[in-house]
This record gives C-alpha cells, sequence and structure tokens, in this order.
C-alpha cells in the first residue's frame, strides 16, 4: 500500500491533520484554563506560532537547509498546519469580539496579523541564517 505515491501522500496528510487538530485542540483548551474565555489567546498563539513554523519549513526545505521527502512536507504543511492554525475560528471569535467591544476585536484581528506576519518573517529568517551556518561550517571542514 505505501509503494503507492498518492497513497502515501493522503495518509502522511491525514495523520499531519490528525496531529495538528489535536495540538490545537489541547493548547486551546490549556490557554483558556491559563487566562479565561475573555479573549481568545490560545487561536492567536496558535495562528503566529503556525505562522513561524510555515515560514521556517517552508524556507528551510526550498534552501535546502534540510532535505525533506514530498511526502512529509505535505505532510506537515497541508496537514499539521493547516489544521493547526485556525483561521475560521479566528474569524468567527474577531467577530464575537466586535459584539463585545471594538477596541479588542481590532487589537485581536490586527494583533493577530501583524504578528502572524512577524512569526512568517522570523520563521523564514531562521531557516536562512541556518542555511548560512550550514555552509560556512562546510566550508570549514574542507
Amino acid at each position: 500500500m505505501w509503494k503507492y505515491p498518492g497513497v502515501r501522500t493522503i495518509a502522511g496528510i491525514s495523520l499531519g491533520a490528525i496531529a495538528g487538530s489535536l495540538c490545537r485542540y489541547y493548547l486551546g483548551t490549556w490557554f483558556a484554563h491559563l487566562w479565561g474565555h475573555a479573549f481568545p489567546y490560545g487561536t492567536m498563539v496558535i495562528n503566529i506560532t503556525g505562522c513561524f513554523v510555515m515560514g521556517f519549513v517552508v524556507t528551510a526545505s526550498l534552501m535546502r537547509v534540510v532535505t525533506v521527502h514530498p511526502d512529509l512536507h505535505l505532510m506537515v504543511t497541508t496537514g499539521f498546519l493547516g489544521s493547526y492554525t485556525t483561521f475560521s475560528s479566528y474569524e468567527l471569535e474577531a467577530a464575537q469580539l466586535a459584539n463585545q467591544s471594538l477596541k479588542l476585536d481590532w487589537m485581536y484581528w490586527g494583533g493577530t496579523a501583524f504578528l502572524g506576519l512577524i512569526s512568517l518573517q522570523l520563521g523564514t529568517a531562521l531557516a536562512q541564517r541556518l542555511r548560512v551556518q550550514e555552509s560556512h561550517d562546510e566550508s570549514q571542514s574542507k
């Protein structure tokens, strides 16, 4: 069964999605337990960390910092991160916050978007830095 690339790809994405959704659920529950339900901290943190990991994984893969099998890449990006990040939940919670306070709504909406973009760039920069360090280490060992 695993010798068929299509089946392997679908299985990898599915397993990644299961892991991502479980991480999202348990982290969201944990953040709600720590800080309450007045503000959707869990969704915000999950989306920001998901952006960071996406930036890192995609850049590291493209720059060949690490060699990743295409099925593993899809498992992490499409499967895990696709179910871990919560854009639909983010929008729903933003709409719910708007009913309570437009100030909180804008802070959440803008803060998540801005910090998500920053996190994506930080993940990208980290992968690029590792690539530069790896190249430097390789030239030193020759």
